[in-house]
């Protein structure tokens, strides 16, 4: 089910996804069974099965946090839904940069920023801001190692080849695979 989002060219949703109020950005998919709301999420963007992205939170500060509270429309008549909360809730979104994987049953907590190329490992709980190429897992996930040196993400980064027209993704494929720098540079220079 999509529902008010936006998906971007060539993406995947597989089978029993929910996605509401996110974007997905092109060639970017999600396996099945995955819940999405409230998420800008990048290119070419890999998420496993039974991933949540932005597991809303509840209103710990009131008595109860049942969603009686402020969806009191699905509850009583008369009654209105609190639209107030879920601005709140839409504050806290997730993003998520391109080129990122991750894993089977990753959890993404309200207001995570993930940057690009991270991978997230399977199961872990994501909070706060991920730097750009940094492998994560645990609960609450914690850094690992980054994918490559500094001087290498710094070219990765400006580099960008996300963006660049999917004919010269696949005619630098091969670079792209081998982290050619100097390679992805040069090519750099005619797609930026």
């Amino acid at each position: 089910v999509v529902l008010d989002s936006t998906l971007g060219r060539y993406t995947e949703v597989s089978e029993r996804c929910h996605v509401n109020e996110s974007t997905l950005g092109d060639y970017s998919y999600m396996m099945r069974e995955c819940e999405v709301w409230a998420a800008d999420i990048g290119k070419i963007v890999n998420i496993a099965s039974h991933a949540r992205i932005n597991a809303t939170n509840h209103p710990v500060w009131r008595a109860t946090m049942h969603h009686f509270t402020y969806r009191a429309a699905d509850y009583f008549e008369d009654a209105e839904t609190e639209t107030g909360f879920f601005d709140w809730r839409r504050a806290n979104a997730v993003t998520i940069g391109h080129d990122v994987w991750i894993g089977q049953g990753a959890t993404i907590l309200p207001g995570a920023q993930i940057g690009h190329g991270c991978i997230i490992g399977a199961k872990s709980v994501v909070v706060g801001t991920i730097p750009p190429y940094t492998i994560v897992a645990r609960n609450p996930a914690e850094p690992l190692r980054r994918r490559f040196d500094t001087a290498t993400i710094a070219a990765l980064l400006k580099i960008a080849w996300w963006h660049w027209p999917i004919d010269a993704v696949v005619s630098h494929e091969a670079a792209i695979c081998g982290a050619d720098l100097e390679a992805l540079k040069k090519a750099a220079s005619t797609h930026i």
